[in-house]
């Protein structure tokens, strides 16, 4: 059975900015809360901030980029998290794009495929309670974590084409998704993911589906809002090359027409609740278990009371 799930749409400065979220996961049908990688305030710091205010929820980060932290750190962060909150948590990791692997590492990495399979090795050994002695072309690890008691972890890695869903389909125990259509879902990245399982001996990883959406209404501009959730992700070249290949013309140099561009290929949905709930079980069709329910464009546009409503609008439509 899908799940539903929501991202916090606000990056939030302070965590009080969090806890509605929190709380909407707590009170409602929602599985988890995600936060994806910001520069302004970490997502474990922030999840753990709600913890403490008493608003304990299942958590994800979808997902953090690999040149900020060592496997060990980030090891260490996730079975904190699930320590604190009780609860499981899904640590997704990506390479992030070229220029930003650059400004931290001093160059891209040669292979993002091979330097990703050694994080998450590493990291997944680590949340299980082994030893890793693994001496690697990025990564090197010959340390083990204290045996606590705590919630699962599970391992997800960021998958926007093939070979990385291939790659997840070996090693991952979850395979995350953002901006990607779920006829590209369907036709390219879950082909690859059951590849890679097949070779690897072991079931499919469970596929989560980050959605970017709005809902239509007086006023409202599509276009505005699809522009407004995802300008930063359609100049990058790994996403308009997985767009382009999902049928999605995307030019980084008209931001308009690739906005009109995401909601022709229902990338962003957008439409009155029916309508976007139905694009959203075009996901769970296409292999997705786990939908999250991205309205970071409502709350930039609208603010985090209308983003609240929105939420609950969508997420009472969907589990009906």
């Amino acid at each position: 059975m899908t799940e539903y799930s929501i991202l916090a749409p606000v990056v939030p400065l302070r965590a009080e900015q969090l806890l509605p979220y929190a709380a909407l996961v707590q009170w409602s049908a929602a599985r988890r809360l995600w936060q994806g990688q910001a520069t302004v305030s970490d997502p474990h710091q922030m999840f753990t901030a709600a913890a403490v205010a008493g608003f304990r929820v299942p958590v994800g980060t979808g997902v953090t980029l690999m040149p900020l932290r060592h496997p060990l750190e980030a090891a260490l962060q996730a079975k904190s998290l699930a320590v604190t909150t009780g609860h499981p948590v899904v640590a997704g990791f990506g390479p992030g794009a070229r220029v930003f692997q650059s400004s931290v590492l001093g160059r891209p990495y040669a292979s993002p495929l091979q330097a990703t399979r050694e994080y998450a090795t590493i990291v997944k050994g680590l949340v299980s309670g082994e030893v890793v002695n693994l001496a690697g072309e990025y990564f090197h690890c010959e340390n083990g974590l204290p045996s606590l008691p705590s919630p699962p972890v599970e391992v997800g890695i960021g998958v926007l084409r093939p070979r990385m869903a291939e790659l997840a389909g070996e090693i991952a125990d979850v395979a995350i998704t953002w901006l990607t259509p779920a006829s590209y879902l369907r036709d390219t990245l879950m082909p690859a993911l059951r590849a890679g399982a097949a070779k690897a001996g072991r079931p499919v990883p469970r596929v989560v589906a980050i959605v970017p959406l709005a809902l239509s209404g007086e006023g409202r501009d599509g276009l505005t809002l699809a522009l407004t959730s995802n300008m930063g992700h359609i100049s990058l070249p790994h996403y308009v090359d997985m767009l382009r290949r999902s049928g999605i013309p995307i030019d980084p140099e008209d931001p308009l027409s690739g906005a009109r561009a995401l909601i022709k290929g229902d990338a962003f949905l957008f439409g009155d609740p029916a309508t976007v709930a139905e694009g959203l079980d075009g996901f769970r069709a296409a292999g997705a278990d786990e939908i999250v329910l991205n309205v970071s464009g409502v709350c930039r546009q609208y603010g985090a009371k209308t983003s609240l409503l929105e939420l609950e609008t969508v997420l009472t439509e969907v589990t009906r």
